[in-house]
């Protein structure tokens, strides 16, 4: 029985990916739908103007749906096919909703993509035949680790005295990869794995990760200096603020997060250094502005995205920002 659902989920999504033809008439309007699970996060706030962008090059109407649990996602999909729409793009609650998502695409006759988190089948593996662009978690992860034990190496801090702050999701497999690479990158570099503490985070934002740090910073006493890792920006500002609370301040905090996003910048622009050391830049121009035209081309020509394509990430700092912003056309 499992077998044939497998392979029925399969056809779905083979069929939803591969279909080329236009399916629409030639004086029809496109329109594309871009679904995301936090719209008050500041990268799917970025994700969403660039994707606008190219509604405005290419003259498609996009419409932006906040959709934070299940049930909204399935009845943000039955919207999108009662408003005529021929596509979505989409970053789902919960990638194990990949099935149900796939079935509601193809009932509704919606092209799917998927953007950041990618959807697993009933057994956790990525649904393969959905077009997919994201990140690769674990190589992001690692640069983060890098960039950590280089500034540690810089100021001289004696990794035993140095507690890592683990500002975890593991429930979402591209954030387990994520905090994974760091971990990997910090203890190649001879970081004690006994130091690194994990702080388990209830939601993907600055205020349920301050909670978690400040937890793990009281129970850990023992520690002269502190380094922090997430799966975000907003994780690693959480435990930047919760450290401070603690009279752990720029001297004596290293936390690089992962984005480049609105709240990193608003960091790096504050008059005095914090202990928010850096954040790896990814592109939400091409996850909002590429996946967007991909999606239109995919419908308006019928030539299918690419199956999948992972973006790269780029250290920023306080010094370097402005330039890298500037190189990456953002």
């Amino acid at each position: 029985m499992k077998t044939k659902i497998a392979l029925g989920l399969k056809a779905l999504a083979v069929a939803l990916a591969m279909a080329s033809a236009p399916t629409f008439a030639a004086d029809e309007p496109v329109k594309i739908g871009f679904v995301v699970k936090q719209a008050e996060e500041p990268w799917f706030q970025d994700e969403w103007k660039y994707a606008e962008q190219a509604a405005k090059e290419k003259g498609f109407t996009l419409v932006k749906i906040a959709a934070p649990d299940g049930g909204t996602v399935l009845t943000a999909i039955d919207n999108l096919k009662a408003q005529h729409a021929q596509g979505f793009i989409i970053c789902t609650p919960d990638v194990k909703l990949g099935p149900s998502i796939v079935a509601k695409a193809k009932i509704d006759n919606l092209k799917l993509m998927t953007v950041d988190d990618r959807l697993i089948d009933g057994s956790g593996k990525p649904i393969e035949a959905v077009p997919h662009m994201g990140i690769s978690a674990s190589k992001i992860g690692e640069q983060v680790g890098q960039a950590i034990a280089d500034e540690m190496k810089k100021r001289g801090w004696k990794p035993e005295e140095t507690g890592a702050l683990r500002i975890s999701y593991d429930q979402l497999p591209t954030a387990k990869d994520r905090t994974d690479g760091a971990v990997a990158a910090l203890t190649a570099a001879g970081f004690p794995k006994a130091n690194v503490i994990n702080a388990p985070e209830a939601k993907t934002d600055t205020e349920n990760a301050f909670n978690a740090a400040n937890i793990a910073i009281t129970q850990n006493p023992k520690f002269k200096h502190w380094i922090a890792f997430g799966l975000n920006d907003e994780a690693v500002l959480g435990a930047v603020r919760a450290a401070e609370g603690r009279n752990f301040r720029a001297d004596n905090m290293i936390g690089v997060g992962i984005g480049g996003s609105k709240s990193a910048l608003n960091e790096f622009a504050k008059p005095q250094p914090t202990g928010f050391f850096g954040s790896v830049l990814i592109s939400p121009k091409r996850h909002g502005y590429e996946t967007s035209l991909n999606m239109y081309a995919w419908i308006k020509d019928g030539k299918a995205p690419p199956p999948l394509t992972l973006t790269t990430g780029i250290l920023t700092t306080r010094t370097n920002v402005a330039e890298v912003r500037k190189e990456m056309g953002l």
